[in-house]
C-alpha cells in the first residue's frame, strides 16, 4: 500500500503538516475481514469535505467546505476549515461528506482520545455539580422569611 500523504489534495497538506505529518496508510477504514478487525466511519481530525445544498448558500458561494473535523453535534458538524477558519454546518444542508484521510487511530485504539473523554467527562461532571451548588444556593437567597 502506498503513503496516502503524497495523493493529498493541495489544499489538505497544510493540515497533514501541522497534524505532524503521520503515516496515513496505518490508520485506514478496514472494510472486509472478522468483524473485530474492522473500523469504518469518520473520526475526530479527519480531513474532509462537506458538499453543501446550494440552495441554502448565496450564489457566488462555493457549496464545498474543506478541512478537519474537529466535532459533531446533534445539529452541526465542525470543522477547521482550510484557512484556519473555525465552522460550524449545519446538518440540515449537509448533502455529502467526504472522507479525505484519516489523521488519527480508530476511536477504541486511541489512547489520547480515551484519555480527553474520561477527562472531558470528569470536567463535565465537575461543572455540573457547581452548577447545581450555585442554584441551590441561589434559591436560598430568594426566600422570604
Amino acid at each position: 500500500m502506498h503513503d496516502i500523504s503524497s495523493t493529498l489534495p493541495d489544499w489538505a497538506v497544510k493540515i497533514h503538516q501541522a497534524h505532524g505529518s503521520p503515516k496515513l496508510d496505518d490508520i485506514q477504514d478496514v472494510f472486509h475481514g472478522p468483524l473485530s478487525s474492522r473500523s469504518a466511519g469518520l473520526r475526530k481530525d479527519d480531513i474532509i469535505e462537506i458538499v453543501i445544498d446550494s440552495r441554502a448558500i448565496s450564489s457566488d458561494s462555493e457549496n464545498i467546505a474543506r478541512g478537519m473535523l474537529i466535532g459533531t453535534t446533534r445539529n452541526a458538524v465542525e470543522i477547521m476549515d482550510e484557512n484556519g477558519v473555525f465552522r460550524s454546518i449545519a446538518r440540515d444542508v449537509i448533502v455529502e461528506v467526504r472522507l479525505i484521510a484519516h489523521m488519527r487511530v480508530p476511536y477504541l485504539e486511541d489512547g489520547e482520545m480515551m484519555t480527553f473523554e474520561k477527562e472531558d467527562m470528569r470536567r463535565r461532571s465537575s461543572m455540573q455539580e457547581k452548577a447545581e451548588q450555585m442554584a441551590d444556593g441561589g434559591m436560598d437567597s430568594h426566600l422570604w422569611g
